[in-house]
């Protein structure tokens, strides 16, 4: 009868238990796509980044040049030159195109069908309802929409080169610390960005160019169609006050 070897037995007991000479492997833990975001919270109408930088957006109305006559034409390109020239700050001008929502005019059609007396006339409205949400799907009809985007960074972050601002993008995990660091820097931070958005506004204005600032709540929709482009179009949000996060911990 062939012999077993057995593993020695690391306790002096009987019932010692024989020492695991294989190491388990680790399993990654698991992170929500949220930690690779540069967007730390979203309050008081300004985007804060996880690196301390303060972000404001600003919704541009557009302005018909080819409707202008080469007087205004030249006056409108003379006057944008002298605004470029003023600035001292970077900005980000963005032209988004999407699809068209048409989901308030829809609800206004519906919420008129529910007050018709007559049937007939509430079928037809409902059709009509249906027949334009439809319309809008197959069409795949576009919208415009401009967008200008004013920063503020710390000003030891703004003098760094290039691939040190990037690694600081690489370094994703957000901490107590930073959190901390963030909200003391918030208030002198947030002046000056409203100081960059009159200065942006009062220039563009003088071309004819009006804008606004986009609201906390139209800034957290904005990101949320940004980021999920697919899952947007079927899942919607009303109540921006749900997603706040909880930070009376942090303090």
């Amino acid at each position: 009868m062939d012999e077993i070897a057995t593993l020695p037995a690391t306790g002096t007991g009987a019932n010692a238990a024989i020492k695991d000479t294989v190491r388990s492997k680790k399993k990654p833990a698991s992170a929500s796509t949220q930690r690779y975001l540069p967007i730390a919270e979203i309050r008081e109408d300004t985007v804060i980044l996880k690196n301390g930088g303060l972000r404001a957006v600003l919704r541009v109305n557009a302005l018909n040049f080819n409707l202008k006559s080469e007087v205004e034409q030249q006056g409108i390109i003379s006057g944008y030159q002298g605004f470029i020239n003023t600035l001292i700050f970077p900005i980000q001008i963005l032209i988004r195109s999407t699809r068209l929502n048409i989901d308030p005019y829809i609800k206004g059609i519906q919420n008129r069908a529910q007050e018709q007396s007559s049937l007939l006339l509430k079928e037809q409205t409902y059709d009509y309802a249906n027949f334009m949400e439809k319309l809008v799907e197959i069409a795949d009809i576009m919208q415009k929409t401009f967008f200008v985007i004013v920063p503020v960074d710390a000003p030891a972050k703004a003098k760094r080169g290039l691939l040190s601002r990037f690694m600081d993008w690489l370094n994703i995990d957000d901490t107590r610390a930073k959190a901390l660091q963030r909200n003391r820097e918030f208030r002198a931070y947030s002046k000056i960005l409203r100081d960059r958005i009159t200065l942006i506004q009062s220039g563009l204005e003088n071309v004819g160019i009006t804008m606004r600032r986009l609201k906390t709540d139209e800034l957290v929709q904005l990101y949320y169609t940004i980021y999920n482009p697919m899952t947007s179009q079927k899942q919607k949000f009303s109540h921006v006050e749900d997603l706040s996060p909880d930070t009376s911990a942090l303090f």
